[in-house]
């Protein structure tokens, strides 16, 4: 009932007035002003750097404000600590899944709770009935993969029965149909009268389940209101930097056809199988941007994880420029001239404790390009200051550990690192999941300038719009066979969906 009168008298369930936070000299947010009604969606989108996890972080009670108030249903309150902000009705569904490793699916969810665990069990069974998600929950956390990590971080926030539910990108790692139950969700949750915050940095989403949207740059929210007073192109140029030579992502990835004719092949996979995949056949060229697409599970990232020598080759060939390379160890496939980013940058693809010049070199020491018995750091300094400046990584020094920064830049970081060898390959594995708009913006461009170089690439993507954006030609995968295949003029997010949902 008080939920109802709350919505009557248009009472904000959230308000941040004012709030500035700096660390040492670093001034991160400067005057924010955001409010979140009872069944509003609230999308907030901007570029790395800009203060979107502080402030998240500030609402959870994790940090606190240096200055300005924190109300709750028009009350002040000091969020002091996370415990007083759940009491508060807060949960946030972090980016990156946080579960234990060794517990099941259902002990992450209810972990905190002090409920029976039979009724925690119906109410859990319940939840997931409701939104047609089907997770066995006894499996252990450490055999899922990152979309079903992620569907057990917002199971937690919704049996929780939030009054304000933080997501945090949280389709960036699901489905389409996973996606759409997503939002079966969201919009029951807003008749309930139950506010979200809806973080992302897929533009289409903003305008097809929020009611508002905010955007932060450098600390400051530049644009804010109702989703109805804004389109596309608002939203991009609010987001970009005003110095910005393009403003829309698809002028920015134009580029010319490649005439194959003639072209010799830098990657070929001849009736290639391994765990998860069987019989694939494909060719990448010089100067190719090779779209991958498929669902999640459908072992695109088997098939890259075992051409770069982490999984073992169950059959078939696996060629470089004419050179068996089949079954080599990861060390020697990265000598021939393949390098890979991997999906998850946390489990494969970070040393979180080292600092941002050991993570970008580290893949030169295999190389003796960093000295025999020491590592030359003059060389080491000059090729990390060669990324940060090329990708615009938002760093305060060499020396600053890749852990503290955003997941955009620790992105950006990855990817320098697999540049560092000078491949003739890269396979990029989902290269801007997490990422927001500016950064998704500095990425395609540095995926445009690798193959203005010549260089091959192998692009395996969940957002279709990436692929189609991206690609000079795609391929499909459907329950690890290649189903399809498109060149530049025929990709389009309508075949590339059906190929990948096996309907084509």
């Amino acid at each position: 009932m008080g939920q109802v009168n709350q919505m009557k008298n248009n009472v904000p369930l959230l308000s941040v007035k004012g709030i500035y936070k700096s660390f040492g000299q670093n001034a991160v947010l400067k005057g924010i002003n955001l409010s979140v009604g009872p069944g509003d969606v609230l999308a907030l989108i901007g570029g790395n750097g800009a203060g979107k996890s502080t402030l998240m972080k500030i609402i959870m009670g994790i940090y606190q404000q240096d200055k300005g108030d924190i109300e709750i249903s028009g009350e002040t309150v000091n969020l002091s600590k996370p415990a007083i902000a759940l009491s508060h009705g807060i949960y946030m569904v972090p980016q990156e899944p946080m579960l234990f490793p060794n517990m099941t699916v259902e002990e992450n969810v209810i972990i905190g709770f002090n409920e029976k665990r039979s009724d925690l069990h119906k109410r859990l069974l319940n939840t997931m009935d409701e939104i047609g998600w089907h997770l066995d929950l006894s499996r252990k956390a450490s055999s899922l993969s990152i979309a079903e990590q992620q569907l057990v971080e917002i199971l937690r926030g919704l049996l929780r029965n939030s009054r304000l539910l933080i997501l945090d990108e949280p389709t960036s790692a699901l489905t389409f149909d996973e996606v759409k139950s997503l939002f079966k969700s969201i919009n029951d949750l807003k008749q309930k009268g139950i506010g979200i915050i809806y973080i992302t940095h897929r533009l289409s989403e903003v305008f097809e389940i929020a009611t508002h949207v905010s955007i932060l740059r450098d600390g400051v929210v530049t644009l804010n209101g109702p989703v109805s007073d804004f389109n596309r192109d608002m939203l991009v140029k609010g987001l970009l930097p005003p110095n910005m030579e393009c403003t829309d992502e698809k002028e920015c990835a134009r580029r010319k056809s490649i005439d194959y004719n003639g072209l010799e092949p830098v990657l070929v996979l001849d009736d290639f199988s391994g765990y998860g995949f069987s019989n694939i056949s494909l060719k990448v060229y010089p100067g190719e941007i090779l779209g991958v697409a498929g669902v999640v599970g459908a072992s695109r990232t088997e098939i890259a994880a075992t051409i770069f020598g982490r999984d073992k080759v169950l059959g078939g060939k696996v060629y470089l420029q004419d050179k068996d390379i089949t079954g080599l160890s990861t060390p020697k496939v990265l000598e021939t001239g393949i390098n890979y980013v991997p999906e998850d940058r946390h489990l494969h693809g970070l040393f979180k404790i080292r600092d941002i010049a050991e993570n970008t070199t580290t893949a030169l020491l295999s190389r003796n390009l960093m000295g025999k018995l020491f590592v030359n750091k003059k060389y080491e300094q000059s090729e990390t200051q060669k990324y940060v400046d090329d990708f615009r990584i938002k760093v305060t020094g060499q020396d600053q550990l890749i852990g503290s920064l955003s997941g955009g830049n620790q992105q950006k970081v990855v990817f320098a690192r697999s540049l560092t060898t000078l491949p003739k390959l890269v396979i990029l594995d989902e290269p801007t999941r997490g990422i927001d708009a500016a950064a998704r913006g500095d990425m395609y461009k540095i995926i445009e300038k690798l193959r203005n170089e010549g260089v091959a690439v192998m692009l395996i993507s969940s957002d279709m719009e990436e692929i189609v954006e991206l690609s000079d030609r795609a391929v499909t995968v459907y329950q690890g066979r290649i189903n399809g295949e498109f060149f530049k003029d025929d990709i389009n997010q309508d075949k590339l969906m059906a190929a990948a949902f096996g309907v084509a």
